[in-house]
């Protein structure tokens, strides 16, 4: 049994902290004595934005992206391709797509991917959405970006054999070499799929 060394304050901040992904009992530690120590330029104003985020923030409606508003900025966004829907996994997936800045178009969150061992199927999922958005018939090219694990595969067939009957593109991310990696280091699924993409030179 492990002693006490704080008050039961500071003890639940460290417990919560340790819940945030990437922060385990000693990161959530060291977290929480930064915040303590730097109590008024930080912990004040971050409680008061959590605290903002808890009354604002909402899932939007459309594509499962979050934002302050309901649809999101994206799916608002006149300047976006409305014929172009991104499929992605996870609303950090969309985050990260729009930091590239590759494309305009718009998006759909899944919220995970298909896992039976985990009691995860097609209506635990953003699934049914996407089929009633793309049967409305604006969209002409669905792009599936879901990561490159079995059960992000298993999603993608899926989701590919549900579209099947709409005058829809069906596409995917293409699967191979990174911008600036080297063959050596790669992993032999990574370079199988490569060989398999390869294009004209």
């Amino acid at each position: 049994m492990s002693k006490r060394i704080a008050g039961p304050e500071i003890e639940r901040l460290i417990q919560l902290l340790a819940k945030v992904p990437g922060l385990g009992p000693r990161s959530a530690r060291r977290a929480a004595l930064h915040l303590i120590k730097k109590k008024e330029q930080l912990m004040a104003p971050l409680a008061a934005a959590m605290g903002e985020a808890v009354e604002k923030v909402r899932v939007c409606s459309t594509c499962g992206n979050v934002d302050t508003v309901d649809p999101c900025t994206v799916c608002t966004d006149p300047r976006r391709d409305p014929t172009t829907v991104i499929v992605v996994e996870e609303v950090a997936d969309l985050w990260a797509l729009e930091r590239a800045g590759a494309m305009n178009a718009l998006y759909h969150v899944l919220g995970g991917t298909l896992s039976p061992l985990d009691g995860i199927g097609p209506d635990q999922l953003n699934i049914r959405q996407l089929v009633q958005r793309v049967s409305e018939g604006a969209i002409t090219e669905v792009i599936i970006a879901v990561n490159a694990t079995v059960e992000g595969q298993t999603t993608a067939h899926y989701l590919t054999d549900q579209l099947a009957g709409f005058e829809v593109k069906v596409t995917r991310l293409a699967h191979g070499v990174p911008v600036g990696g080297e063959l050596d280091y790669l992993d032999e699924g990574t370079l199988a799929a490569a060989l398999k993409s390869r294009t004209a030179f």
